[in-house]
């Protein structure tokens, strides 16, 4: 798998069989609603022109789910696989088209073109927000979403993640340092990438301990081995 850091939550996964893509986030819709949030850097325009074949939404949050970026990704004409939660599932719907639209809640698997997508337990301020777990058939990849720690969500993470994909902001619900390291160590994926932050804030994921970690940089590939 190819995967891009689109910022905050967002993420880019590129195979022969299909692209998919994970809460983008390309506007400024957060900024022109709390001018401390405005984003600090603009996507590059060859990520602008990615066409997802699968579109996988977390949770309601406008970082997340963001129609003014979503209206540049969904048409009439285009035909997206989009999963998600009972929090975005009705209005998501409205865009309509040729769209394959499926309410994605924990424990809900998907698979197409090879790949299995599984929804599982997040604990956010969104009752409905999910994470969710890639399986290329190779490796898994595991993009917990916007969550606190919570000793319900282990149950349904299996042994063998290959990356672990989580927010470690500790503000608006998240984990923040401590308890995503906590998270790390009961997951113990091959490698962890430490994501939501730096669009809006000043954290430096470099102080982020956990020793398996990758440190990603926005808008560019993040090397795994």
């Amino acid at each position: 798998m190819q995967i891009i850091w689109l910022g905050q939550g967002g993420l880019v996964f590129k195979n022969d069989n299909a692209v998919i893509m994970v809460d983008p986030y390309f506007s400024d819709s957060v900024g022109k609603t709390d001018a401390s949030k405005h984003r600090r850097s603009e996507v590059p325009g060859n990520l602008l022109d990615v066409r997802p074949d699968v579109l996988i939404f977390t949770h309601n949050h406008l970082d997340h789910y963001d129609p003014e970026t979503i209206k540049d990704l969904i048409g009439k004409d285009t035909e997206i696989l989009v999963l998600a939660p009972y929090s975005v599932f009705d209005d998501v719907r409205k865009y309509g088209g040729k769209n394959n639209y499926v309410m994605f809640r924990a424990g809900t698997v998907w698979s197409e073109n090879g790949i299995s997508f599984k929804a599982v337990k997040a604990e956010h301020s969104d009752i409905h927000a999910i994470g969710v777990i890639i399986n290329d058939g190779d490796k898994k990849y595991y993009i917990t979403g916007d969550t606190l720690y919570n000793e319900n969500i282990f149950s349904e993470i299996p042994d063998d993640i290959h990356a672990l994909f989580l927010p470690i902001n500790g503000v608006g619900n998240n984990m923040n340092f401590t308890d995503a390291r906590r998270f790390c160590e009961r997951v113990n994926p091959d490698v962890a990438i430490p994501i939501h932050c730096g669009l809006f804030d000043d954290i430096d994921m470099n102080e982020f301990s956990y020793e398996k970690k990758i440190i990603p940089e926005i808008y560019k590939e993040i090397e795994i081995i």
